[in-house]
């Protein structure tokens, strides 16, 4: 008789969408997130901070990486066995790379400029690889602890 060691399946969620590079898609990219990351097994606290990201990069992807007729994908990866979240935003502009917060050098007055700050702030790590044929993508990764089987409702 041989026994086999019991082995664990790495789970993971994936959610993609194509939004409109407007501010009426970066706002939709936000909505759809926040209603993803609910039926996911996301605490809240994380969920909260993601959908501030997902509206910083969004907004970012409609106003700065803007090409006529195309569109920017929004991407959440959660890796349940890994315990992260991933959250991307590409666009077509790849020659438009964000600058790190620290070097941009926004008036602490001005209306806009400190979105990747933000981002810094929420996320355990970011940055920006190429998007092929021309595109950029920029992530945002947050550590999480997803809530195990629920014992007291019989939810599993």
């Amino acid at each position: 008789m041989s026994a086999t060691a019991p082995q664990l399946t790495a789970a993971v969620h994936t959610f993609a969408q194509l939004l409109s590079s407007t501010r009426r898609g970066a706002r939709l990219a936000r909505l759809l997130a926040a209603e993803q990351l609910r039926a996911w097994p996301v605490s809240p606290g994380v969920a909260e901070r993601a959908e501030q990201i997902v509206a910083e990069l969004a907004a970012n992807a409609a106003l700065h990486g803007r090409v006529n007729s195309r569109d920017f994908r929004l991407t959440l990866t959660l890796g349940t066995t890994a315990g992260l979240l991933r959250i991307a935003v590409s666009d077509a502009r790849g020659e438009h790379l964000p600058s790190p917060p620290a070097e941009c050098g926004t008036p602490l007055d001005a209306e806009s400029g400190r979105g990747l700050l933000l981002v810094t702030a929420l996320a355990d790590r970011w940055g920006v690889e190429p998007y092929p044929p021309g595109g950029k993508t920029v992530w945002a990764e947050c550590a999480c602890e997803t809530p195990g089987p629920d014992t007291h409702s019989g939810r599993r």
